[in-house]
């Protein structure tokens, strides 16, 4: 094989493994759905049913939200109520910006510099809700989703996520009991993950949203933990698909800009940008080994016109040295 080629090959090699290390686990989502810890529609009580009281609460009866302020906006009021309306044993907590970070001064000082620093508001709603169920338990509801059922059977679970599309786990519904490990890692990871990336979709969704905490997750799962560690995820038929699902969805994605459409059409077409990403890389690697191989060529080709030259300069010389010689 050729020098040239090796060297080709090593550097394709480690180009395509230091790429598929750093992607590894965004690889991993792919593959892991969480099924095998799903809370299985068999075991939930049906809405109705008398077997909801035998089940164990583990998860404390605290309803967590969070928005700017107690202004609530219009069309965010009935998904509210529905679920305070069929909650009233439950405490209710509403965390606005102030109160979200009087409690993170008070509670997890080492983290409001961070808390303080994040560029967007929606970075801080995510990481308040992290934190409030680390510490008081609960259950953690966006404002822009309603409640369909009484919650009280997703109780018995002590950490529960709700699987998202097309992969991973979303942010926006979540219970646990206090100082679960899995809300714990979250907390801790969050300061590694606080970096600024192009677009502000990203930035939100890989430092503080659904991404940052699917992530976690995947790490979390890998370390295998048993029993009450085990995070139980909550499938979509479960969450607001059917009658007897937990949840219903209204309008939503306050916080999204212009970048999200074009993140979203990178979602629908991500075949064919991975095509064109591959298609790209492998030409660009063409292109430097061409460019290698032509250097080499034409570095060969001067050292033989060197050689050459030089070779006819010690004949002349030799020639001139003979003929002074038969002169004299």
């Amino acid at each position: 094989m050729r020098k040239g080629i090796l060297i080709f090959l090593i550097a394709t090699v480690v180009v395509l493994g230091f790429a598929v290390h750093n992607v590894w686990t965004l690889l991993q989502l792919l593959v892991v759905d969480g099924s095998e810890d799903a809370i299985s529609r068999a075991e939930l009580p049906a809405p109705k049913s008398g077997a909801i009281n035998e089940r164990p609460q583990l998860i404390p009866k605290i309803i967590h939200q969070t928005y700017i302020n107690e202004s609530i906006p219009e069309h965010w009021k009935g998904p509210q109520q529905s679920c305070i309306d069929l909650h009233p044993d439950y405490e209710y907590k509403l965390w606005t910006d102030k109160k979200a970070r009087e409690f993170i001064a008070a509670e997890y000082p080492w983290f409001l510099e961070t808390f303080d620093g994040y560029p967007y508001p929606i970075q801080r709603a995510d990481a308040i809700r992290y934190f409030v169920l680390h510490h008081f338990g609960g259950i953690y509801i966006d404002l822009d989703d309603g409640c369909n059922r009484k919650l009280d059977p997703l109780l018995a679970y002590p950490a529960w996520l709700r699987r998202t599309d097309p992969t991973g786990i979303s942010n926006d519904a979540m219970g646990s009991i206090p100082r679960h490990p899995f809300f714990l890692k979250a907390i801790d990871s969050l300061p590694n993950y606080n970096r600024k990336w192009p677009l502000p979709y990203i930035t939100v969704m890989a430092s503080t949203g659904p991404l940052f905490l699917s992530v976690i997750w995947v790490h979390y799962k890998n370390a295998m933990p048993e029993g009450n560690d085990v995070v139980r995820i909550l499938f979509p038929d479960e969450y607001n698909h059917h009658t007897w699902s937990f949840f219903t969805h209204h309008l939503g994605n306050s916080w999204h800009s212009n970048d999200v459409k074009l993140i979203f059409w990178m979602r629908e077409h991500w075949i064919l940008i991975t095509f064109i990403g591959f298609t790209v890389g492998f030409s660009l690697l063409y292109v430097i080994y061409s460019f290698c191989i032509r250097n080499r060529q034409n570095n060969g080709k001067s050292r033989f016109a060197f050689t050459r030259t030089n070779f006819y300069r010690r004949i002349s010389q030799k020639d001139i040295e003979l003929n002074d010689r038969h002169e004299v």
